[in-house]
């Protein structure tokens, strides 16, 4: 051995230098290294393929590795020239091995050309790539080179060209015919992906991880849930799932678009790994299903696992807190938003904060945010604009129309739907008729049963039944939702017999009514007093089964008893009802009180409490009310105290009214006075009328001429002077009755010449 020695200042390096005969043994030793690290590889490779990224579809040089592991990265090569000779038996029963490609003079020639037809292939220039494949057939190559020309032409569109290829030939490439799959997926044809997978499979090659991914993504868009369940068994068999986190999201994503969350789920529960994309599918499935609590449930665990989201995380996460109407979350998204340093200027995200706290009602933190977006579009201020709307400020909905259009934004078929509404809600009927012109120059309802039922409830809404009626029988598609709305129209404008009239009409149609329909009927019943269409009505409902899962509508028809009087049927109502809420029995109580049975009224408040539910403002109503009919001045009055204190309840105008009546009726007129002057300062000359009424009965002229001083203050309402004149004839003092009544026609008279003059 020979050594030459280097010096560098104060250090010395010695270079080894070996004979020729040390060389050979050296390179022999490396060799035999070699082979058996590539035989251990390979065997680890064939083992569990999983674990491997598959490189061969995506080389930019014929030297890169085919196979990469996972974790240790280490790399190998199909046509490795240390692969032990094994290998490459093994690799052409999996038909990863084409000898021909191997072997010949042709191998750089061969190598120069895949390399071209990758470049023509991520570029995707199929008129360079089809030079190659020309020149390929002149020297003779095809054979060699027809499995790279086919996944060039899958990837550059041209399918009917790289199928023909592979069919001619007769392919065992996985790669190509995973090519070709996904080539079909990307123009839509999932049949076709379906149809090459099976043909490939027909040829004996089994799919691997990417294949598996390609089918799955073809089975979620065709919603082929029996076809996706057959591959998630074959993945299942092989041990695919184990750590395959891509393979893993197809499969999740194939459940959600198949609307099977429950078993997207149970894929997500028996991973081992996960990330953002796999957790981003499943939140995303649960949003547009509109399963806000599940969405909220699966963030928790993600963040517990430590999974990072990201913006298409969020965006789901505040969709699930509009659909909840949970500001408070919805805030603390927003913060957590900022403390990741999330672009919040970013036009996804940014709508989505906005869009949740429109819907929220927050709508000066929702116009903050808007403010903030670096370029807003047509559904950013949708958004804002449905939110207004939704919330019955129109006009404030019809301005932000007016800055979209003034900053160049269209509006779409949303937009509009969202200032029909607020038209609506505002009874602009002119500005209603100038959008329904608008639409129809646009031809915008020829497909668009939604925005038709927007303008049909916009007329409707604004009084104007008979353009509602001519809209409907004008869309070229009616469905439940257009019917729906004019029979809603009819029912706000007291029109019961002609809401039953189109009830008839859309069945006529083969429409079903559904829950919405029968609430509005309900309403009908009850303006109309009819129990007896209110009972067919609640039969229809029974035999559709829509009680089960429906609280409105089952409110909606125990209110419908109530107010027609049939209080045992509105009780029996109730009873059978699956599930209750203090709304339902609001409506019976209500009803109670209205027919003046206040003992039943107090007995449903101790069954509401006892049944888990709070009782709200109206509740309070209903008892003080009965209270006050049946004489229970301290048991009212201990109701009255506990609203605030033990309910949480500020007490309202009606509120304090009946409790007011509630002293008067029993002659305790100074007490009604004293929570008079404790009450918050009010207009409403209800509060008077009841004192001068309780004043009436009990002959009290002293207070009831101070309670006329303070009704005839700020009021020009001519109840007071009957009340006070009454009260003066019935102490006698028919002078004093003569100049309250004197006082009153000449505020009659005033009233009178206004409205002439007006």
């Amino acid at each position: 051995m020979a050594c030459t020695t280097y010096q560098l200042g104060n250090l010395v390096l010695l270079s080894i230098a070996e004979t020729p005969q040390e060389e050979d043994s050296k390179s022999s030793r490396i060799w035999n290294k070699r082979e058996k690290n590539l035989d251990f590889l390979w065997k680890e490779y064939f083992k569990d393929p999983s674990q491997w990224w598959d490189k061969r579809a995506s080389k930019v040089d014929p030297g890169y590795p085919d196979f990469k592991h996972k974790i240790t990265k280490q790399s190998l090569r199909i046509d490795g020239r240390h692969n032990p000779p094994w290998v490459v038996e093994e690799l052409k029963s999996r038909g990863l091995f084409d000898s021909n490609f191997m072997i010949g003079h042709g191998r750089d020639e061969v190598n120069a050309f895949l390399s071209m037809l990758r470049e023509c292939g991520r570029g995707k220039d199929i008129e360079k790539g089809s030079q190659i494949h020309d020149e390929i057939v002149k020297k003779g190559l095809l054979e060699k080179c027809a499995d790279a020309i086919s996944i060039m032409y899958a990837k550059c569109g041209d399918l009917s060209k790289a199928k023909e290829l592979l069919d001619s030939h007769k392919s065992h490439n996985l790669v190509a015919w995973t090519a070709l799959i996904s080539g079909y997926i990307k123009q839509g044809q999932g049949e076709m992906a379906l149809q090459c997978s099976e043909t490939m499979q027909g040829l004996g090659l089994s799919p691997d991880s990417v294949t598996y991914s390609s089918i799955l993504k073809a089975c979620a868009n065709l919603r082929a849930l029996g076809k996706g369940e057959k591959i998630h068994d074959d993945i299942a068999r092989q041990g695919l799932l184990q750590n395959d986190v891509i393979l893993a999201t197809a499969l999740v994503d194939m459940y959600v678009k198949c609307g099977e969350m429950a078993k997207a789920q149970q894929v997500l529960n028996e991973l081992s790994v996960f990330d953002v994309v796999i957790y981003n599918a499943i939140l995303t499935g649960y949003a547009k299903q509109g399963q806000a609590e599940q969405v909220l449930e699966c963030y928790e665990r993600m963040c517990h696992d430590g999974t990072r989201p990201n913006g298409i995380t969020f965006s789901n996460i505040l969709k699930a807190c509009a659909i909840l109407g949970d500001i408070g979350k919805g805030e603390q998204i927003h913060k957590e938003i900022v403390r990741l340093g999330l672009p919040q200027n970013d036009l996804v995200l940014g709508t989505s904060l906005l869009d949740m706290y429109a819907k929220c009602g927050a709508l000066p933190q929702a116009r903050r945010v808007l403010e903030q977006l670096p370029a807003r579009d047509v559904v950013a201020w949708s958004s804002i604009i449905a939110g207004y709307a939704q919330k019955g400020l129109g006009e404030q909905a019809l301005k932000c129309f007016k800055q979209m259009e003034d900053e160049g934004v269209s509006p779409d078929a949303v937009t509009y739907t969202c200032i029909l509404k607020a038209c609506g809600s505002i009874g602009a009927i002119k500005k209603g008729k100038e959008i329904h012109d608008r639409i129809e120059s646009h031809r915008m309802l020829q497909d668009n049963t939604i925005l038709g039922s927007a303008l049909v409830d916009m007329y409707a809404k604004c009084g104007d039944l008979v353009r509602a009626q001519g809209v409907l029988e004008g869309l070229p598609v009616q469905d439940e939702v257009c019917f729906n709305a004019l029979i809603s129209g009819c029912v706000q404008q007291d029109q019961g017999e002609q809401a039953f009239k189109w009830y008839d009409v859309m069945q006529a149609k083969g429409l079903s009514p559904n829950a919405v329909t029968f609430s509005s009927l309900l309403k009908a019943c009850s303006s109309m007093g009819s129990v007896e269409n209110g009972v067919k009505i609640h039969d229809e409902i029974e035999k559709e089964g829509l009680l089960a899962k429906n609280i409105v509508l089952g409110t909606a028809l125990v209110d419908m008893y109530a107010k027609c009087g049939a209080l045992v049927k509105a009780r029996e109502a109730l009873d059978g009802l699956p599930f209750q809420s203090t709304v339902v029995w609001n409506a019976l109580m209500t009803g109670y009180s209205q027919q003046g049975q206040g003992k039943e009224v107090l007995a449903c408040f101790k069954q509401l409490q006892r049944a888990g539910h709070s009782p709200d403002a109206v509740t309070l109503s209903c008892v003080l009310n009965a209270c006050s009919h049946l004489g229970l001045v301290e048991e009212g009055y201990m109701h009255f105290v506990s609203m605030t204190k033990k309910f949480g309840i500020e007490p309202d105008i009606e509120h304090w009214t009946c409790v007011i009546d509630l002293f008067g009726r029993a002659g305790h007129l100074d007490k009604a006075a004293e929570l008079i002057q404790e009450m918050p300062p009010s207009n409403d000359p209800m509060v008077w009328s009841v004192l001068l009424g309780a004043c009436r009965k009990w002959g009290n002229v002293d207070v009831a001429k101070w309670a006329f001083e303070q009704a005839t203050a700020n009021c020009n309402d001519s109840a007071p002077y009957v009340l006070m004149a009454d009260i003066y004839v019935a102490a006698g003092k028919e002078r004093d009755a003569q100049v309250i009544e004197e006082l009153r026609r000449s505020i009659e008279k005033k009233k009178i010449i206004a409205v002439h003059t007006a």
